[in-house]
């Protein structure tokens, strides 16, 4: 005999795990805002950091060249003053 509703003692698979539903949304929203974010900030591309303003950058490597040596004051002096 059926018993009540139709219920006969067997629950199908997804009833036993029917919490798993609200985890789930809030996971793939969670995912979702994430990659908007990536997005919008720059992080499919260069990055946000060398995106805009790549003057900074450009003078981090002239320091870095001049602290190795490899121009000499007068150059760097010279270049300095050309990024800024």
């Amino acid at each position: 005999m059926m018993g009540w509703y139709g219920y006969n003692g067997y629950m199908p698979f997804g009833s036993n795990f029917t919490f798993l539903g609200p985890i789930l949304m809030i996971l793939f929203w969670i995912i979702v805002i994430v990659l908007i974010v990536y997005l919008v900030r720059g992080g499919y591309g260069m990055g946000y950091k060398q995106g805009g303003h790549g003057g900074d950058r450009a003078l981090d490597i002239l320091k870095e060249r001049y602290a190795k040596g490899e121009i000499k004051k007068e150059e760097f002096e010279a270049m300095k003053k050309d990024l800024m």
